[in-house]
């Protein structure tokens, strides 16, 4: 993203989704465009690494048909790359509600604008793990 385009999506109008997973937040900004991705300033297929998170990011506007109609822009910080791809997938999901309250049933309908409150469990004294105790000697 050269400086040029960078100023011009600042002026630009957006709507904003902010998602959370485990530690990972993601701050989503969705533009009018042709469906480009880009996380933390670097191409989506670049930062991602993975084929299978691309799709799971655009689920959002697949299911609302809007795939081709607008680029999503993502700030991403903490957890993993399988966490932070859910992240942005539940800010794109709350993104779309902004931008056209109507697609609040259907993306219901899918799960993707349920934040997963799952997160691991802490390690508690005197085990080795959060439930994982040390094997018991009778003698």
């Amino acid at each position: 993203m050269t400086a040029s385009t960078s100023a011009s999506k600042k002026t630009e109008k957006y709507f904003y989704g902010l998602g959370r997973r485990k530690t990972s937040t993601a701050r989503v900004r969705l533009y009018k465009g042709t469906g480009k991705i880009v996380i933390n300033d670097k191409p989506g297929e670049e930062y991602v690494n993975f084929a299978d998170l691309i799709p799971l990011i655009q689920a959002p506007l697949l299911v609302t048909e809007q795939q081709s109609a607008y680029d999503i822009s993502a700030r991403v910080n903490g957890g993993g790359v399988i966490s932070q791809a859910e992240a942005i997938r539940l800010g794109v999901a709350k993104a779309l509600v902004a931008l056209d309250n109507a697609f609040r049933p259907k993306l219901r309908q899918y799960k993707y604008l349920t934040t997963d409150s799952r997160v691991i469990e802490r390690k508690k004294p005197g085990l080795k793990k959060a439930r994982k105790a040390p094997q018991y000697t009778k003698r």
